[in-house]
C-alpha cells in the first residue's frame, strides 16, 4: 500500500541542493600550497588576479610558476579551477587528472575530482571520491562538509548526521555544519529549530543563497506563505535562469490562494520551450482554481505531455545567453540550416565547453538528427550532467530508437539523483509505455511519498498500473485520492 507524500516538507525540501555550487568549484584560496618563495608568489599573484576576474593574466602567471615547479599538484588543482572558471571545461578535467596522476592520495585533487564526478555521474558515484579525499585530508571541514551535503542530495540523512556530526567536532562554529543541521532540522518538519540553526549559521546575514531558499521553505513550513513568497520572489527575479526559484514562488502563491499572481507572473513562462512540468501544471491548476476551465486546459494538457518525456531544446544553464537566444529564434523561423551553422560556430569558438556542445546537440535535435545530438550531449555530460541535459538526451535516445538505452540513462540519473520527481515519473511512463508495470509501481509510490500525491497524472497511472498488477486495494486509494484533486465539472 502506497502513502500519499507530505507536500510541503517533501516536495519543498527536494527543491533545496545543499551540495556546493555544482557548476563553480571550490575557491582557488582553498588550497594551501608549498613551493619555493618564487614559486608561492606567482601563486599568490594568480589568484589575485582571479579574485578581481583578470582570467588572462592570473593564466599568465600560472604558466610562469609552471616553468618552476611543472609537477606540483597543487598547482594542477588552481589550474583546473581556473579552465573551468574559464569556460574550458573539458581541459579542466584534464588538469584535475593530471594532478592526481603527480600525487595520487592529494586532497584538494581528490575533493575537487570529487565536485566533477558528482556534476558529471551523480552523487552516487562521486562518494567514494569524497571519501577518498577524507582518508588523504582527514579532519578537513571542506571535504566533510562537501560530503555531508552530497549525503543530504541523496536522501541519506542519517549518514548525513554522522558526517555533520564529525565537522562540527573538529570545526565548531563552522557555518556549513549549522546550515547542514538547520537542513536536517528541516526535512525532520522542526522548523523552529531548523530557524534557530540557519540564523546561527550567519549564512542569511551573509545573503547566501542556498540558505534565502532554505528560509523560504521554513516559511512554507510554518505556514507563513506570503513570507515565503517574498523571499521566493527576490530569488526568482536575481535568478531568473533557475527553475527552483520559480517553481517554489509559484507553491507558496498557491499555498496562499493567490492564483491571479500566478497567471500573471508565470502564464507567459509556462509557454515557452523549457519551462517544467510543474510550473505549467500549476498556472494551469490555478485558473482552473479561478473558474477560467478555457484557458487552464492547454496549460494542464501541456503538463501532462511534458511529463510524457517531451523535450526541452534550446534551453542553456550556462553563460552563453547570445547564442542560446540567436539558435532558439532561427529553430523558430523553419532556419534549420543557418541554425546548425551557427551552433557548429559555437563548438568551434568554445571547444573545450560543455555548453556549447549542449547547445549543437539542441539544434541537432530540434533539425531531427538525434544521433548528432546524442553525441554531443554526451561531450556535456562530461562536464555536468544536470537534470535537463539528462532529459533531453533521453528524449533523443527515444526519438533513435534507443529505448533500453534510455531506461538505463534514466535508472544510473535517478541512483545519483533519488529525490527527483520528474526523473521518476519521466522513467514511469516509458516502463508503461513497455508494460513493466511492476517497475512503474515501485518508482510512483517513491514519488508520491517523496510529494508527487498532488500529480493527477501520477495517480491516474499509479491506478492503472495496480490493476495491471491485480491490485484492486491500490488502485482504489490511488482513484480516491485522484478524485479529491481534479475539480467536478462545471454544470
Amino acid at each position: 500500500m502506497f502513502k500519499r507524500g507530505l507536500i510541503i516538507s517533501s516536495l519543498a525540501l527536494t527543491s533545496l541542493g545543499v551540495t556546493g555550487c555544482s557548476s563553480d568549484p571550490a575557491p582557488v584560496e582553498a588550497t594551501q600550497l608549498s613551493g619555493s618563495k618564487e614559486f608561492l608568489s606567482l601563486i599568490e599573484d594568480a589568484r589575485r588576479y582571479v579574485r578581481q576576474g583578470d582570467l588572462v593574466e592570473a593564466g599568465k602567471a600560472y604558466d610562469e610558476a609552471r616553468k618552476i615547479e611543472p609537477e606540483n599538484p597543487g598547482l594542477w588543482v588552481d589550474i583546473a579551477r581556473l579552465r573551468f572558471l574559464g569556460g574550458e571545461n573539458l581541459t579542466a578535467i584534464e588538469a584535475a587528472d593530471y594532478a592526481l596522476e603527480l600525487q595520487p592520495t592529494y586532497g584538494p585533487a581528490l575533493l575537487l575530482r570529487a565536485q566533477m564526478v558528482r556534476d558529471a555521474n551523480g552523487m552516487e558515484e562521486a562518494l567514494a571520491w569524497f571519501e577518498s579525499a577524507n582518508l588523504a585530508a582527514p579532519n578537513n571541514p571542506e571535504v566533510l562538509g562537501e560530503y555531508a551535503a552530497t549525503l543530504g542530495d541523496l536522501g541519506y540523512n542519517r549518514d548525513m548526521l554522522l558526517a555533520v556530526r564529525d565537522l562540527t567536532q573538529f570545526a565548531p562554529d563552522n557555518g556549513q555544519a549549522l546550515f547542514l543541521q538547520a537542513v536536517l532540522a528541516a526535512r525532520g518538519d522542526k522548523p523552529a529549530v531548523a530557524a534557530r540553526l540557519l540564523e546561527r549559521s550567519r549564512y542569511l546575514q551573509n545573503e547566501v543563497p542556498a540558505a534565502r531558499m532554505l528560509n523560504a521553505i521554513i516559511n512554507l513550513q510554518q505556514g507563513n506563505y506570503d513570507t515565503a513568497a517574498n523571499i521566493l520572489d527576490v530569488l526568482a527575479e536575481e535568478q531568473p535562469a533557475k527553475m527552483r526559484a520559480q517553481e517554489l514562488l509559484a507553491k507558496a502563491w498557491w499555498l496562499g490562494g493567490r492564483d491571479d499572481l500566478i497567471a500573471q507572473r508565470f502564464g507567459e513562462t509556462a509557454k515557452r520551450p523549457g519551462a517544467s512540468s510543474y510550473l505549467v501544471m500549476l498556472v494551469g491548476r490555478s485558473l482552473e482554481r479561478a473558474g477560467n476551465r478555457v484557458a487552464a486546459i492547454p496549460f494542464i494538457e501541456r503538463a501532462n505531455s511534458l511529463s510524457n518525456g517531451s523535450s526541452f531544446v534550446l534551453t542553456s544553464e550556462g553563460d552563453l545567453p547570445a547564442p542560446t537566444s540567436q539558435l532558439r529564434s532561427l529553430v523558430a523561423a523553419g532556419n534549420l540550416g543557418g541554425a546548425r551553422s551557427v551552433a557548429a560556430g559555437v563548438v568551434r569558438q568554445f571547444p573545450q565547453s560543455g555548453d556549447a556542445y549542449s547547445l549543437a546537440g539542441d539544434v541537432a535535435l530540434a533539425s531531427g538528427q538525434p544521433l548528432e545530438a546524442i553525441e554531443a550531449y554526451r561531450v556535456s555530460a562530461q562536464v555536468r550532467r544536470s537534470w535537463p541535459l539528462t532529459r533531453k538526451l533521453v528524449a533523443a535516445m527515444l526519438e533513435a530508437g534507443e529505448g533500453d538505452a534510455a531506461k538505463a540513462l534514466l535508472s544510473r540519473y535517478i541512483k545519483g539523483d533519488p529525490q527527483n520527481l520528474d526523473a521518476l515519473m519521466v522513467l514511469a511512463r516509458i516502463s508503461a509505455q513497455d508494460a513493466d508495470w511492476l517497475r512503474v509501481a515501485v518508482l510512483l509510490d517513491t514519488a508520491i511519498a517523496q510529494g508527487a500525491g498532488s500529480d493527477p497524472t501520477a495517480l491516474a497511472l499509479r491506478a492503472k498500473a495496480a490493476r495491471e498488477l491485480g491490485n484492486e486495494e491500490d488502485a482504489a486509494q490511488a482513484d480516491a485520492l485522484f478524485g479529491n484533486l481534479v475539480p467536478k465539472p462545471f454544470l
